[in-house]
């Protein structure tokens, strides 16, 4: 055997043990991507069932349109994004409870838990009032 072909399957067996490491970091994340999302699950259906997500959105857009923003409405999986004026608000079920990440210039800059049980005009006034 050359030593052109011994470095090139030296070559293939190094690539190929690089591929099944970044396989199994891969599988690793879905997985614990996956729990999460399950664990999140009973919350995900509490956010896109209740009566408070219904009024929020009432009220955000009510509140968009006094400040001639349009507000634009997307739910990305289990989480539900509000978007004005480079202002975001994205409402993420977590295993324990909802929280609430304000966004502005693409930055999250606070989070707090939601109350679903509590009143969705005052999170429209936080994220988007003055």
């Amino acid at each position: 055997m050359s030593f052109l072909d011994n470095l090139e399957n030296n070559l293939k067996a190094l690539e190929s043990r690089d591929e099944k490491g970044a396989d199994r970091s891969d599988r690793q994340r879905r997985d614990a991507e996956r729990a999460q999302a399950i664990a999140a699950a009973p919350w995900a259906e509490k956010l896109k069932q209740s009566p408070f997500t219904q009024e929020l959105l009432g009220h955000v857009t009510r509140l968009g349109h006094q400040m001639r923003a349009k507000v634009y409405i997307t739910w990305l999986g289990q989480t539900l994004r509000l978007e004005a004026r480079g202002r975001k608000l994205e409402l993420r079920p977590t295993p324990d409870s909802v929280v609430a990440a304000f966004i502005e210039n693409n930055e999250e800059v606070r989070t707090q838990p939601v109350n679903l049980e509590g009143k969705p005009e005052e999170l429209a006034q936080q994220w988007l009032g003055p």
